[in-house]
């Protein structure tokens, strides 16, 4: 049991590659919380993917004892945060667990877009906020420059802003030591009934459900009765423990501290993040305000490649929607795919991530179908259809309007690459609303429809740039635009996996793209096809996949060409009629493949 005034709760908040995971690894090793020879690089970034692509997706906890300079030990819990604008809703969450941030910045490359987005959500969250220079030790870091870009930019005070090393761990005393010092204690009271949040859950094959949470007021016991408030689940409580980074074993917990439990919860879907959790016999008077659920801004299909793998499939995506609350599901069947599940993500890597953890935790083979994002139909009767998959799509003799979703776009790129992120801004449809510098790089706010952003956006941005933009987005609202449903038709049979939602505009750009890339993707059969994408009724990009040819004249050597034209006559009659029954194999490959399309 530790006492309010020794427990420090804090996250570290930062822009992508600037250094949080570095610096939770030396803090860790500082106070000896691991044993040296357990220590490796990025520590709490336990998933593979995480360690493969170098960037934290979940946010993770570590307890750390550290006996200050004042000759109190403290207990410090550290939530690491992921840095990328896909995983926000992560950074949100574990916001409302603690009562204090350290915001990283790197001293050579100074704010970035996602630091701002990062950071004002601390701000609202209403947390003490300690600036940290990080890779001071490089020769281009300009740790004054960077103060006042903190203090323009952001308007928080850096001039006590600490200068520090995270990989050499030079000045990490220093950050131990405010923490201490200048992060509030948590507030709560161990008498009152026991109210705790819920920040996290996983499933863990061996222990079922494991719950991770904070306690706000009152005590929570090896034993006790648990009643989870927004399901009305009870579970008694089977094993409380702390995390370094280990699970260790603790009688109890108390106000102000984080753990985690587990209750031989076997339904995964009874744990909610955001809920309170109190005592059957005696539950606090009313829930804890949980957190905004996420809306997810981008949709696709997820399909078995094998359809008798639909049960697993579903099991695997209930497990992993646990472990990651902004991920939502529901089931869908495609005439082209089977059965599957249409689901939301927060953007393009959340999908990839989410995509490759059910293939490698789960052992599945998936196809994805394009992604898209939620139109709103509206009906000349005056009711309004959400638009979450483009085969879907009313009949258009209903339709009075479609509206797009739009995003705030805030682009920090430097001076040389302006006018290249302006051109790829127009070509996407953007309204630019402002452009405003800080020192030599330039920050452009758009007003962009998501669509356009959901391909290949940022990859694009990137590639412009030479890698020095940042970009971060909020969704500001919907807007009517001229939007068009193209269909792809081959032999004449529409394939629903690869319509898609396109602006007027564009769509024959799109078309022939689309088109092009399938002549080149499905082999040839015996009969010609005719690949085309329409909109309508209306062909506006159409090739032609040419047969496959047997010699049927090999037989025939001088006499009379009618010979020759009468038994090539039947033959064309014979591939006429295999048009008319023939299937058209598209193998599995050519879907994902075409769905990769840039244009």
């Amino acid at each position: 049991m530790t006492e309010l005034s020794r427990i420090r709760n804090f996250s570290i908040v930062a822009h992508i590659d600037h250094g949080k995971s570095t610096l939770a690894d030396r803090l860790i090793q500082m106070t000896g919380t691991v044993a040296e020879r357990d220590m490796k690089d990025q520590l709490l970034d336990s998933m593979e993917i995480e360690r493969e692509r170098g960037i934290t997706i979940k946010a993770n906890t570590v307890r750390i004892e550290y006996p200050a300079q004042d000759g109190q030990t403290y207990v410090l819990n550290l939530i690491d945060t992921p840095g990328h604008v896909d995983f926000a809703y992560e950074v949100s969450r574990s916001m409302r667990a603690v009562e204090g941030s350290l915001l990283v910045v790197d001293a050579t490359q100074g704010v970035e877009a996602q630091t701002l987005a990062n950071v004002y959500q601390a701000i609202e969250a209403d947390h003490e906020i300690v600036p940290v220079l990080n890779k001071i030790d490089l020769p281009a870091a300009d740790p004054e420059r960077v103060k006042a870009q903190i203090e323009d930019v952001i308007g928080l005070d850096a001039s006590g802003a600490i200068p520090i090393s995270a990989k050499t761990g030079l000045g990490i005393p220093d950050v131990l030591e405010a923490i201490v010092h200048r992060l509030p204690a948590p507030k709560g009271d161990r008498d009152a009934p026991l109210k705790a949040m819920l920040v996290d859950s996983w499933y863990d094959p061996y222990l079922g459900v494991v719950v991770m949470i904070r306690v706000m007021d009152g005590v929570i016991r090896k034993g006790d009765r648990i009643r989870m408030m927004q399901t009305g689940a009870t579970y008694g409580v089977d094993r409380l423990a702390v995390l370094k980074p280990a699970m260790v074993d603790i009688p109890e917990l108390g106000p102000g501290e984080i753990g985690v439990l587990t209750a031989s919860i076997k339904q995964v879907r009874d744990t909610r993040v955001g809920d309170t959790i109190t005592h059957e016999k005696r539950p606090c008077d009313r829930p804890l305000p949980g957190f905004k659920p996420s809306v997810p801004v981008v949709f696709c299909g997820l399909f078995p490649v094998d359809a008798s793998d639909f049960e697993a499939l579903r099991d695997a995506i209930e497990k992993l929607a646990l472990n990651d609350a902004s991920f939502t599901y529901e089931m869908e069947t495609s005439a082209a795919l089977g059965f599957g599940f249409r689901c939301g993500f927060l953007g393009l890597l959340h999908l990839e991530v989410v995509r490759d953890r059910l293939e490698r935790e789960y052992d599945l083979d998936l196809i994805t179908t394009a992604p898209s994002v939620v139109y709103h139909v509206h009906m000349r009767d005056g009711s309004v259809i959400e638009l979450h998959n483009p085969a879907d799509m009313p009949d258009l003799t209903h339709v009075d309007h479609i509206e797009e979703p739009r995003i705030k776009a805030t682009i920090l790129v430097p001076d040389d690459y302006l006018g290249d992120v302006l051109k790829l801004c127009q070509d996407r449809r953007g309204i630019q609303l402002e452009l405003t510098y800080a020192g030599s790089r330039a920050m452009v706010v758009y007003d962009l429809p998501l669509n356009e952003v959901v391909f290949d956006f940022y990859d694009r941005l990137k590639s412009v740039t030479k890698g020095y933009a940042s970009f971060d987005y909020q969704l500001i609202g919907y807007r009517e635009d001229n939007l068009v449903k193209m269909t792809v038709l081959v032999n004449e049979e529409p394939v629903d996996a690869l319509s898609m939602m396109v602006h007027r505009d564009r769509a024959e750009l799109r078309g022939r793209a689309m088109v092009e890339k399938l002549k080149e993707l499905i082999p040839r059969h015996m009969f010609k096809i005719p690949i085309q994408a329409a909109i309508g009724g209306r062909v506006i990009a159409r090739e032609t996949i040419s047969a496959m040819r047997k010699d049927v004249t090999a037989k025939c050597y001088g006499g009379d060409v009618t010979r020759k034209k009468k038994l090539l006559e039947k033959q064309k009659a014979g591939k006429k009629r295999m048009r008319q029954f023939g299937k058209v194999e598209i193998p599995q490959q050519a879907f994902i493949n075409a769905l990769k399309m840039d244009g």
